[in-house]
């Protein structure tokens, strides 16, 4: 018997490897959560398997996504990231990463827990919707959006509203699994009147 899965979630392995073991999953790690963020970014106007394909380049040229060596990047360094074809070779979406992270290095320079800070736009405890078909989920919430309005007074780029929402859905501030999913997790499909 095979598993039932989200209907966004493809026969192609990575794809499966993502749906399985990370999306909605509750992320916690600092490091990640920046990677998520950026990634989400980066992945405006494209197909999430497009950047997924790329992850692992986005990690050598990001220092594993260390925040500080990423801050000190200069200018003809991330030039230089733009001749590499297995980054998506956008100015403004490749020079956001250090903008991101010089963004996140202020926030700490204010005592600001980023990964406590990010979590604290998502409803406690954690939304559980009811999919049936994620084609009729929804693209942004109010959430994502008074968490987009944050970042970008905070400096970071890339960051809309539905950006921030497709990010709540992969570290898990959201549960967004279709109702059939066998990673949904167990709850009352009945709606709010």
């Amino acid at each position: 018997m095979t598993l039932q899965r989200c209907g966004w979630c493809s026969n192609d392995p990575l794809y499966i490897t993502y749906h399985d073991q990370e999306w909605g999953q509750a992320l916690l790690d600092e490091n990640r959560l920046f990677e998520m963020l950026c990634l989400e970014g980066q992945q405006a106007g494209l197909a999430w398997i497009t950047v997924l394909r790329k992850r692992e380049a986005y990690r050598e040229h990001f220092f594993q996504y260390s925040i500080q060596s990423i801050a000190a990047l200069t200018d003809q360094q991330l030039e230089l990231k733009l001749k590499d074809a297995r980054l998506i070779r956008h100015r403004g979406k490749l020079h956001a990463i250090r903008e991101n992270a010089q963004a996140w290095l202020k926030l700490q320079q204010q005592d600001i827990n980023v990964g406590q800070w990010l979590w604290s736009f998502a409803q406690q405890p954690r939304l559980n919707n009811d999919v049936a078909d994620y084609r009729q989920a929804a693209a942004q919430t109010i959430e994502s959006q008074i968490m987009s309005k944050a970042l970008k007074k905070a400096g970071f780029k890339f960051v809309g509203p539905t950006i921030c929402y497709a990010f709540m859905q992969a570290v898990g501030m959201v549960d967004d699994h279709e109702n059939h999913c066998h990673f949904k997790t167990i709850y009352s499909h009945s709606k709010k009147s």
